[in-house]
């Protein structure tokens, strides 16, 4: 099996706050975004690290 970390770095923050949004009706676009943010480095801390900040980052209001 293999495991994928999702690279919140490599995401537009308001085209996944968007995807967010709309993804209950049509998760395609949502999707789509996460696909391509995709990792396999799970044991690389930084990464794991990074992906914390950014999903608090994400989660702030503007």
């Amino acid at each position: 099996m293999n495991f994928l970390w999702l690279l919140y770095a490599s995401l537009q923050k308001k085209s996944y706050l968007c995807g967010q949004k709309i993804g209950h009706t049509d998760s395609s676009r949502i999707h789509e975004l996460l696909e391509g943010a995709m990792t396999d480095k799970i044991d690389d801390r930084e990464t794991f690290m990074k992906g914390i900040d950014y999903s608090y980052y994400y989660e702030q209001e503007e």
